[in-house]
């Protein structure tokens, strides 16, 4: 489980820094960023958020725009933003941004010419965070949270492994992706024609039936061009409803699906998570 230091930044007394591995669950190399803030050592570890971007995004996205590192080191967590999907020359691809490279969309694929490379969900719920906690000072204690395609793969991971995570949230989610064309293009390539395999990584299906809950925040921009025909925060809604499951879901009026609505609000996520992790 080696790894080579690509980049290096002080930044709030802490440091942003960028990595590249081996990775055995997805057979190519993948990056990922993680900002150690000023309280990381190895006398002192922290505990972890996971931060899973959308399409057509990489770990730099997030680490760039976001501005979560002053947050972060005033709160003692680090932050590990990985890339969104498999990358090389041997990896398959396809012409749409919205699948193929950029757009793994956290599942593990059981079709052809995907299968190979396309195994995101184990890459973030094992490989990764193995690698973390063999490398840096960090706790066991992990959040996830992510941005549209991430903010899908932040809720799905959480709700199939709650007692990986202490708490879940997402910046304009794909909820419900067996009914929206990003999700149904991504699964019908990745997953195949069996749509029970399809609602087994559909946050809307699965906050329906879980019974072991993850705290959830969810914030949704109402100005979002995606908001009606992609992203249907009203399904997670009712499903939550439903279950009875604590999800928190604020809606934003004039914000849209940008960096500048995440910016906006990413102080109050960190703070979201970090009271879990004190607790």
């Amino acid at each position: 489980m080696t790894i080579e230091n690509l980049s290096c930044n002080k930044s709030f007394g802490g440091w942003h820094k960028q990595y590249s591995h081996q990775s055995a669950v997805l057979n190519c190399t993948m990056r990922f960023a993680i900002y150690l803030p000023p309280q990381a050592s190895t006398a002192h570890r922290v505990p972890v958020i996971y931060w899973l971007s959308g399409l057509t995004c990489t770990d730099e996205n997030f680490m760039q725009k976001a501005g979560a590192q002053r947050i972060a080191a005033e709160l003692g967590v680090v932050i590990v933003a990985p890339d969104t999907s498999p990358r090389g020359e041997a990896v398959a691809d396809d012409d749409g941004y919205d699948l193929g490279k950029g757009a793994g969309f956290y599942v593990n694929a059981t079709e052809q010419p995907w299968q190979r490379h396309y195994q995101m969900y184990d890459y973030i719920v094992d490989e990764l965070p193995a690698l973390i906690e063999a490398h840096f000072p960090v706790t066991d204690q992990r959040a996830i949270a992510g941005h549209s395609m991430g903010g899908h793969g932040a809720l799905t991971i959480a709700l199939r492994n709650p007692q990986r995570y202490t708490s879940v949230s997402a910046f304009s989610p794909i909820t419900n992706p067996v009914d929206c064309p990003w999700g149904q293009k991504a699964f019908a390539a990745y997953l195949g024609k069996n749509q029970e395999a399809w609602r087994e990584y559909d946050a809307s299906e699965l906050m329906r039936k879980v019974t072991e809950h993850v705290p959830a925040l969810v914030d949704q921009g109402e100005a979002d061009d995606f908001l009606e025909s992609q992203l249907k925060p009203e399904a997670l809604v009712r499903s939550a409803h439903e279950s009875g499951y604590p999800l928190q879901l604020r809606r934003h009026e004039g914000y849209d699906h940008s960096y500048y609505f995440i910016a906006s609000f990413i102080a109050e996520h960190v703070r979201f998570h970090a009271g879990y992790f004190n607790k």
